[in-house]
């Protein structure tokens, strides 16, 4: 997966991220500051940097004059227009404001690394490989008819993989917000693509919550 540096001064925000991240499969490196921050991206190379904004000795913004040609979330609790705008205007990737939910930062970091191409078109576990730009899934070198649902369902479990998502999550992710249905059509589906893909063992039900879906890789 990405090599990914946080840069964030407060230390609990920055190990929730990183420790996130590392559960998806990526490599995450922490900084607290905006000196060190620039120093550590000249000297090595990342895929994706999470850039607060209020920093101590540099702030956010010139951080990023200095290594902008790097795709950057900005990450901070300055969330007034005219700041979005000039993230934006700076050449910025995505911009999240605190407080934030992980789920959603995940999405937008797995956007972000789609879009710059950084991350893997496709997602291989056993006999299953799941090309994301067709949206197919094989197992065994053969197509997985998916209902629309099924395969949204199925790429939110691996984009979420090795966390746990509750019922409600997934149907609010999948189905939207708006969803009259009850959290049963989320088992319905659930036992379909375990039985399409053999992935009895692989997505696992976690006791009065919902599901995981487990990866080492």
């Amino acid at each position: 997966m990405a090599a990914i540096l946080i840069v964030e001064d407060e230390e609990s925000i920055n190990e929730l991220v990183k420790r996130n991240l590392q559960l998806v499969g990526h490599q995450c490196t922490s900084v607290y500051d905006g000196l060190t921050a620039i120093a550590e991206i000249r000297a090595h190379s990342y895929d994706l940097i999470i850039l607060d904004i209020m920093l101590p000795e540099v702030d956010g913004f010139e951080v990023f004059n200095k290594v902008h040609e790097t795709p950057t979330i900005f990450l901070t609790a300055c969330s007034s227009l005219s700041d979005r705008i000039n993230g934006f205007s700076m050449g910025a990737d995505d911009y999240l404001t605190k407080p934030f939910e992980m789920l959603e930062l995940l999405a937008r970091v797995e956007a972000v690394l789609r879009r710059t191409q950084k991350s893997k078109s496709s997602f291989e576990a056993g006999a299953v490989r799941i090309d994301f730009d067709s949206h197919q899934v094989f197992y065994r070198g053969q197509l997985v008819e998916c209902t629309p649902k099924e395969y949204e369902l199925l790429e939110v479990l691996v984009n979420n993989r090795n966390i746990a998502l509750s019922r409600e999550r997934l149907l609010e992710l999948v189905w939207g917000y708006d969803y009259e249905g009850d959290t049963r059509t989320i088992d319905v589906h659930i036992q379909k693509l375990r039985k399409k893909l053999g992935w009895e063992n692989v997505i696992k039900t976690v006791y009065k919550l919902g599901y995981r879906l487990e990866s080492h890789l």
